[in-house]
């Protein structure tokens, strides 16, 4: 049982990087960007394929951070340069990031093991293999964290959340929305693929596949965190990213520990996520807004 806390934990953790990346596109862009699913498991392809040609494994952390954001950047190039719907443009470079992904690993996946990773040094001061994605977890996300909090407190950085509230009054300020939104889209699948690059890492292999429903488990963490842990200050919410990640986590070991068939876990969180953002229209049906009609006279 407690293999199973930790392993929650541990991937909790691991995920949680790009539920931030998520997050930055979803409410604070206000876009639904689908390149998620491509570059999450591009991050992985760069980083195993650098790590078995003998690159350090930071190095080749680094490496996938960077294809990820040419892929948030060819996205905002389809966006903002060619007018495609943003929805339609993501979707368009998560089919060629398919592509690519093969081309850079060769063959669908890649296996690590026997190789040095990220989590070798921490592995080598005597942590097993979840002791140390937790220690790399919490270094990366407070990491994270702390980086994007002063960040989206500068200049360019409220620019960019304002965009998002109100591109028009932004525009009128004299700000290029397009570039923010490019530079939105760079850091969110930055992170989504520095995300792809530790869990490959933890998993000891990179797979074509790993992509596939990644923008629900990224949505359903963003939804958790929100709701059970607040969204009131900016800090506080990039906490609750991180909270709602793991939680999320604990969730789906709880119902596999139940008896859930692993193949219906995409299932229970497209209805989970699902449930949630309908949250709002139920509760008008459950509690219909009551309208008291004052006559004259009285």
């Amino acid at each position: 049982m407690l293999q199973i806390i930790l392993g929650a934990l541990s991937l909790g953790l691991l995920w949680s990087i790009m539920t931030i990346g998520v997050y930055i596109t979803y409410r604070i862009l206000d876009i639904a960007d689908l390149t998620v699913e491509g570059s999450i498991a591009m991050g992985a392809a760069i980083a195993a394929q650098a790590i078995t040609a003998g690159i350090d494994p930071y190095l080749s952390t680094f490496l996938a951070m960077l294809g990820g954001m040419a892929a948030g950047l060819v996205t905002g190039i389809f966006h903002t340069r060619l007018k495609i719907p943003a929805l339609l443009s993501g979707i368009l470079t998560m089919i060629a990031l398919y592509s690519i992904n093969l081309r850079i690993m060769g063959k669908a996946n890649i296996s690590l093991l026997r190789v040095d990773t990220v989590y070798t040094v921490f592995q080598r001061l005597g942590l097993d293999r979840n002791g140390s994605a937790i220690v790399l977890g919490l270094i990366c996300v407070t990491a994270i964290v702390v980086i994007l909090y002063w960040f989206f407190g500068t200049e360019i950085g409220c620019a960019i959340r304002a965009t998002g509230n109100n591109p028009k009054m932004v525009r009128a300020q004299g700000i290029n929305t397009n570039n923010t939104i490019l530079i939105g889209l760079m850091i969110s699948n930055g992170l989504v693929a520095v995300s792809g690059a530790l869990i490959a890492q933890y998993q000891s292999y990179a797979d074509i596949q790993m992509g596939v429903g990644s923008i629900v488990i990224g949505l359903a963490s963003v939804i958790i965190g929100e709701v059970l842990f607040g969204r009131k200050h900016f800090m506080r919410r990039l906490i609750s990213l991180v909270l709602g990640s793991i939680t999320y986590r604990f969730i789906i070991a709880f119902v596999l520990k139940l008896g859930m068939p692993a193949n219906d876990l995409k299932l229970f969180t497209a209805i989970t996520v699902a449930v949630a953002l309908a949250l709002p229209t139920i509760r008008k049906y459950v509690h219909p807004v009551k309208i008291t009609i004052v006559e004259e006279g009285e």
